[in-house]
């Protein structure tokens, strides 16, 4: 029952009356509508194309056809619009910006009005290493937290509800560390209250696909459009910023275009599409490859959106494992994506901050946890959130690990680095540290650098990962690890064997692999070595392969 408007393609005025009258009946009624564009291909698949060898009598009549700027420019002389000559001038001014290279919306857009465009300037020329404060004052972390803690008077929570709020209330307090789900809307009020805008939009986004966010309350004894939800930060400030989230349909794809168009004409909102299982990223590969990892560089089309892919190994199979973390790491150079695998809800906190804060817009690609959410190990005190900022590289936090001790450095990402100390504890292993390294790309050059330089006696290096060899970090990490390593040290790696499938899918099969990975990274070296290339060692370091 969708209304389609037929529009000729050689009436230039007709198509965008049809256009903004198209966009004028969804806003309105909420529903679809098509336009059904009639037109033609003048050079058919393309312009060395010979199309008359398959159409002949076709493309005689669309030879003998004026083309459409042809049909305007001679309609627009008619009515005294302008002349020959100023038509033609049109025409060669916009060929030669064209052949120029240069960017043509302003040219364009300008003719049926500025409105439509965006200054993107102020964020064309950022340093990517410039630092920039997303710490926050203790009283205004306080203050915050209470405010995204407020329920209405009368407005009855589900009892499991209830209590992640009466937590949270006891973190805001100081009296307990604070979780992720808590963490990311502490990040998206303290942007709001700034007055930058949030959009947030995935399959189970408003609860959270894994019952941690719940940045809408449902009064369990009312409806959604009986006054039955309630939006806490939409109501933390006078003056703040727009907070938008919404749980969308099962088409990635869909979404995820719309969602990055959207960023690429928003450069003060804070646009965050979440998958529901980062495995689900895979719907959107086309988006992903063809417009967010490559836009800029093709269009120069500047985007900031963020991708939150909920990724780690816990046994529930292929399709519910791994976002792929090697794709997007292959993705990767002209330092055009941020990549991070945080394993702390601080860290989560300041990367959100800081894309929005930072004078220049990235896509930003973060692997969120899962098991995570509630491991109580991976929680963050309050205090980190005002006297702190996002670390690319976290040294080892157990105080009984003294660097000049240790004579192994193993590096992860993410949830196995929890395992990794279970594991050590368990073993008695004082001679081994664990770094985490919370940013994939761009490479933390300097971080890690300053990190080989603090293990002095460490003659090993080992990078374990939970995915398979073939998979994951580990074929981009390797060069970078070898790049800083010194000559008397080597290079090792823990982690599953290479496999076509993600994940095995028994949980039983699961953990057998995640114990002999974890074990791995303490046993002695075998057939995992990978030799040091001579004279690669050096500081600081480039992003070239």
């Amino acid at each position: 029952e969708a209304p389609i408007f037929h529009v000729n393609g050689d009436d230039p005025e007709a198509c965008v009356h049809v256009a903004r009258m198209a966009v004028e009946y969804r806003q309105k009624f909420k529903k679809d509508v098509v336009i059904d564009l009639v037109c033609y291909r003048r050079h058919g698949h393309n312009e060395a194309d010979e199309p008359a060898a398959t159409q002949p009598q076709m493309y005689q009549v669309i030879r003998k056809h004026p083309t459409t700027r042809q049909i305007y420019a001679r309609a627009l002389m008619e009515k005294g619009v302008l002349d020959a000559p100023e038509a033609e001038r049109l025409n060669e001014e916009y060929r030669g910006r064209i052949e120029g290279g240069q960017p043509l919306p302003q040219t364009a857009l300008g003719m049926i009005g500025n409105e439509y465009t965006v200054d993107w300037t102020r964020y064309e020329k950022g340093d990517w290493d410039e630092l920039h404060s997303t710490a926050l004052a203790a009283p205004e972390i306080a203050t915050l937290a209470r405010e995204i803690n407020r329920v209405p008077e009368n407005f009855s929570l589900h009892p499991r509800v209830a209590r992640i709020v009466a937590d949270r209330e006891r973190m805001a307090a100081g009296e307990i560390p604070m979780d992720w789900g808590f963490a990311e809307l502490m990040a998206y009020g303290s942007l709001i209250r700034q007055g930058s805008r949030i959009r947030l939009t995935g399959q189970d986004s408003g609860r959270g696909t894994f019952f941690h966010r719940h940045a809408v309350l449902h009064d369990q004894n009312r409806e959604k459009f009986d006054a039955g939800t309630f939006i806490p930060l939409a109501h933390i400030a006078p003056n703040q910023g727009d907070f938008v989230v919404i749980d969308s349909v099962l088409s990635e794809e869909a979404v995820l275009g719309f969602e990055y168009g959207y960023s690429t004409s928003e450069p003060n909102e804070l646009v965050v599409w979440e998958a529901q299982f980062g495995d689900f990223a895979n719907g959107a590969q086309v988006v992903i490859d063809q417009f967010i990892a490559s836009g800029e560089v093709k269009w120069g089309r500047i985007c900031g959106m963020v991708l939150m892919l909920p990724h780690g190994y816990e046994g529930q199979g292929p399709e519910h494992s791994s976002a792929r973390p090697e794709r997007f790491l292959q993705l990767c150079a002209d330092y055009n994506l941020q990549v991070c695998m945080p394993a702390t809800p601080v860290q989560l906190f300041f990367l959100l901050r800081r894309q929005m804060i930072r004078p220049y817009r990235k896509p930003l690609v973060i692997f969120t946890p899962k098991s995570l959410l509630r491991h109580k190990e991976s929680v963050s005190p309050l205090e980190e959130f005002a006297g702190s900022k996002f670390k690319a590289v976290n040294w080892e936090w157990n105080e009984n690990i003294a660097p000049e001790k240790a004579t192994r450095v193993v590096f992860c990402s993410g949830k196995v680095f929890f395992d990794l100390i279970a594991a050590r504890k368990e073993l008695g292993r004082d001679d081994v540290a664990i770094v985490r390294i919370a940013q994939l790309y761009p490479f933390p050059h300097e971080e890690f650098q300053d990190t080989i330089d603090r293990y002095k006696s460490a003659k090993e290096v080992f990078w374990c990962q939970e995915e398979p060899g073939n998979q994951g970090a580990w074929h981009r990490i390797q060069h970078y690890l070898l790049r800083h390593m010194r000559q008397d040290q080597v290079l090792a790696f823990a982690m599953r064997k290479s496999s076509a499938s993600p994940a095995v899918g028994y949980l039983s099969l699961h953990s057998e692999q995640q114990k002999e990975l974890v074990a791995a990274a303490f046993a002695p070296i075998g057939d995992n070595l990978v030799l040091p290339v001579q004279g690669t060692a050096r500081r600081g370091g480039s992003d070239v392969d």
